[in-house]
């Protein structure tokens, strides 16, 4: 007996328990509430809600984003406590709403970012003028985001962001989903930008190896996003070759793998080089290349002094301008050759300490020089063009590349030529001789006087020093008369080589000549070599009395006559 009261009073205390829990079920559930409750069974579009009610609530299958299962735990809204028939009214939707609605409103107060996309471009009051963007958000809140804050770089396409999920800050917040909230994703990647930037700087050392994408160009290098902040790669360290356009090499957005070469955290500079990714190509120089050793090449530069050979990336050579041509009469480099040629050169020196490399092209190629004087031996006979006529001489070209020297005393062997252009034109063929040949000075030497005799060896041969000349006055001068011998060669006989009496001047002997006139002349000097004749007629009239005296003396020994010197230079004048 004592047991069963022991019973119906714990059946009792358990009844009066439930109840109290019951009333306080009650107590905290309002209209407009949010509860969490039990999916309890699912009948046809009709969803039974368990939420610790004195009834279980109800609500349609289509009130929920994604259909629940029996079992399920879900968010509900109190839309009516004593809804008809005493059942209470529930909304997921509405729940879900306002979930969303305290979470946005929270992340307003916290400046936490929220998950967006850009689904739309929104215009101003211009209408080719865009103000900003549609953001959908959670919940089917949406928001809107200016232009100016929709990324951290200048958007130049618009709509290349629809689309596109990130995080936003919610800036000002609208509880009302049918009217947008102002969002700023610019403000989120502006804080993950610094701090990637803080953590970059915290663990990145020089020669770390890091990736970066091409952002912009200048004159001096290129800028790399090394994650919303930049690193700059100059163009010296950029490869061990020659690079003058970085636009050549590079393109925007192009992702690279970069070794820091430089941080300077107190300046937030970032150097970067790519050619420090490969080796020094001047490190096994000497592996791949000796003196003497012809290598081929291109042409990446063209000075004043000559051409900058590439052997391979890296390593370039000079060729001096006197190197780079055997026959060539170079005045600029860029006469022969231009950027981008290649070309085959010789090494001649090299110092790996300064980087350079001494080239010879023209000793990659045969010295046409070596074979001409076989070519051309001394006393060659030939009909060239002149090439060039100055003052000094003229040059005719021999063959391609190769000009001979004519020197203006070699044209002729009798007129004095102070300017060779006087008497020979560029563009015309003369008949020459070749009198020189020197391959070490390439140089070669020509005459034209000697393509006939020299009339002073045929005037010394046919009348020697003490012989009579005839001569013709062509030109009466204030020293003397200039007269012609045979051979066309000219000399002047001086006035006091032309008075024939002991008291006669030099004026008035001068003054016997006309020119045209004929005159007999003794040779007193001859010499072809300086191209010297000295002329007198006095001498020529005192050897010719002499000779008279000769014969008088040898006709009166003879006892054919006699005479007497007056009768000689009577006679004499008589004729």
């Amino acid at each position: 007996m004592d047991n069963k009261k022991i019973v119906d009073m714990n059946e009792e205390g358990s009844q009066s328990q439930l109840q109290e829990k019951y009333l306080q079920t009650l107590d905290t559930i309002e209209d407009g509430c949010v509860l969490q409750g039990t999916v309890a069974q699912i009948v046809g579009d009709t969803v039974f809600v368990d939420v610790g009610y004195k009834s279980e609530g109800r609500l349609s299958l289509n009130d929920f984003d994604n259909p629940p299962n029996v079992g399920d735990v879900v968010s509900v809204l109190v839309v009516k406590k004593e809804g008809r028939g005493g059942q209470i009214q529930l909304s997921s939707k509405l729940a879900n709403e306002k979930n969303t609605a305290n979470k946005l409103e929270e992340a307003f107060n916290t400046k936490q970012p929220v998950e967006g996309k850009f689904v739309s471009v929104i215009k101003g009051k211009e209408e080719d003028k865009i103000s900003g963007y549609e953001v959908s958000l959670v919940g089917g809140y949406k928001g809107f985001c200016p232009l100016s804050k929709a990324d951290v770089n200048r958007i130049d396409d618009p709509e290349k962001l629809i689309g596109l999920k990130d995080y936003f800050i919610v800036e000002k917040f609208n509880k009302n989903p049918r009217l947008k909230s102002v969002v700023n994703r610019k403000a989120v990647m502006l804080a993950q930008i610094e701090e990637t930037k803080r953590d970059f700087f915290e663990h990145i050392a020089v020669g770390d190896v890091v990736e970066g994408t091409v952002k912009s160009f200048t004159s001096f290098g290129v800028f790399f996003d090394l994650g919303g902040f930049d690193g700059l790669l100059h163009l010296n360290d950029m490869s061990w070759g020659r690079i003058s356009k970085p636009k050549d090499i590079f393109k925007k957005g192009e992702r690279l793998r970069l070794r820091v070469i430089n941080i300077d955290k107190d300046a937030q500079k970032i150097n970067l080089s790519l050619k420090d990714m490969t080796a020094d190509p001047w490190s096994n120089f000497e592996d791949k290349y000796h003196l003497q050793q012809v290598i081929s090449g291109k042409i990446v530069k063209i000075t004043d002094f000559g051409a900058f050979v590439e052997m391979e990336p890296g390593i370039e050579g000079l060729s001096h301008i006197s190197e780079l041509s055997w026959t060539a009469h170079v005045s600029h480099p860029s006469d022969l050759f231009k950027v981008g040629d290649e070309v085959q050169a010789k090494i001649l020196g090299y110092d790996i300490g300064a980087r350079r490399v001494s080239l010879g092209i023209r000793q990659a190629q045969e010295n046409p020089w070596d074979k001409l004087a076989e070519k051309y031996p001394i006393g060659t006979r030939l009909t060239r063009p002149v090439v060039k006529v100055t003052q000094s001489g003229a040059f005719i070209n021999l063959e391609e590349g190769i000009d001979a020297f004519l020197p203006v005393d070699s044209i002729s062997w009798t007129e004095k030529i102070k300017d060779a252009r006087t008497v020979i034109k560029q563009g015309e063929e003369k008949e020459v001789i070749v009198t020189k040949v020197d391959p070490a000075m390439h140089r070669i030497r020509l005459s034209l006087r000697d393509v006939n005799d020299n009339p002073w060896v045929t005037l010394k041969n046919n009348y020697p020093k003490g012989s009579i000349i005839s001569s013709e006055v062509v030109q009466i001068e204030e020293n003397g008369i200039k007269v012609k011998v045979v051979g066309d060669i000219e000399t002047v006989i001086m006035k006091n080589a032309l008075q024939t009496e002991d008291d006669e001047s030099g004026a008035s002997a001068i003054m016997k000549y006309k020119v045209g006139d004929k005159v007999d002349a003794l040779v007193v000097d001859i010499n072809p070599a300086q191209n010297k004749l000295i002329l007198s007629v006095r001498d020529a009239v005192a050897k010719e009395r002499k000779m008279e005296y000769e014969k008088y003396m040898a006709s009166s020994s003879d006892g054919e006559g006699s005479y007497t010197l007056l009768d000689i230079f009577s006679k004499k004048e008589d004729n």
